[in-house]
C-alpha cells in the first residue's frame, strides 16, 4: 500500500524543527536585506520550543506534532509568521486527525487545508512576495502528480521541486505586502524570508515522507 503511519511520520516535526534551527542565520540574513532582519530569530525561537514540548512528551504521530507546533508558534513568537505558520500548522493536524495511515489523498488534503489557513489569514496571494509563492506551487504540483496517477513518492518529488522553484521565482518579485512592501521596487532582488523558510519546512517534509516510503516498500519485500 502507498501510505505509511500516522505514528511513524511525527519525528518529521523534529527534523523540521531541527532544519529551521540549523539555518537560523540565513533566513535572518535574507529578511535583513528588505525586512526586521529576525525571522529566522523567531523561527528558530518557536520550532526549538515545539521540539523540546514534543520530546518531553513521549511518542507522538505527525498530527500531534504539528498540532504541538502550531500552538506553539502561535502563542510563543511574535511577528506576523507566529499566526500564519501556527495557524497553518493546527489546520494541517485538524486534517490529519483520525488518520491511522497517511496516503497521497490525505497528504494532499493536509497541504490544502493548511495553504487555505495561510490564505484565509494573511491575504496574500501568488506574486506577493511571501510564502504563499512557495506553498501555492508546492500544493498545486503535489495535487496535479497525483491527479496523474503518480505513487506518493513521485507527488512528494513534483512538490519538493515546485517550491524551490517558488523561492527562487520571490527574487524578482516586488513585495506587496507586509513590512517589504514600503520598498516598492527596491524590494527587488532578494529573495523572501518567510518563503525561504518554507521551502526548507517542505522540502524537509518531502524528503522525510519519502524515505519512510522507502523503508516501508523495502520492509514488505
Amino acid at each position: 500500500m502507498d501510505s505509511i503511519s500516522e505514528q511513524d511520520a511525527g519525528p518529521l516535526v523534529l527534523e523540521m524543527a531541527a532544519v529551521i534551527v540549523r539555518e537560523q542565520a540565513f533566513l535572518s540574513e535574507i529578511d535583513g536585506k528588505i525586512g526586521d532582519g529576525d525571522h529566522g530569530i523567531n523561527m528558530s525561537k518557536g520550532f526549538r520550543l515545539a521540539a523540546e514540548r514534543l520530546r518531553a512528551g513521549g511518542p507522538f504521530g505527525l498530527a500531534h506534532g504539528l498540532q504541538t507546533l502550531g500552538d506553539t508558534l502561535l502563542g510563543d513568537i511574535g511577528g506576523s509568521m507566529g499566526p500564519l505558520y501556527g495557524t497553518c500548522f493546527t489546520e494541517m493536524a485538524g486534517a490529519l486527525e483520525g488518520a491511522g495511515e497517511i496516503d497521497a489523498a490525505r497528504f494532499a488534503a493536509t497541504l490544502r487545508a493548511g495553504y487555505a489557513a495561510v490564505i484565509d489569514l494573511g491575504g496574500a496571494r501568488p506574486g506577493d512576495k511571501t510564502l504563499v509563492d512557495v506553498l501555492e506551487p508546492a500544493v498545486t504540483a503535489f495535487e496535479a502528480a497525483h491527479a496523474r496517477g503518480e505513487p506518493f513518492a513521485g507527488s512528494l518529488a513534483s512538490m519538493k521541486q515546485a517550491a524551490a522553484s517558488g523561492l527562487a521565482s520571490t527574487r524578482d518579485m516586488v513585495a506587496r505586502i507586509g513590512r517589504a512592501s514600503r520598498l516598492g521596487e527596491r524590494s527587488r532582488g532578494t529573495l523572501d524570508a518567510g518563503a525561504a523558510s518554507c521551502n526548507l519546512l517542505l522540502a524537509t517534509l518531502a524528503d522525510g515522507l519519502t524515505q519512510l516510503l522507502h523503508d516501508q516498500q523495502g520492509a514488505s519485500q
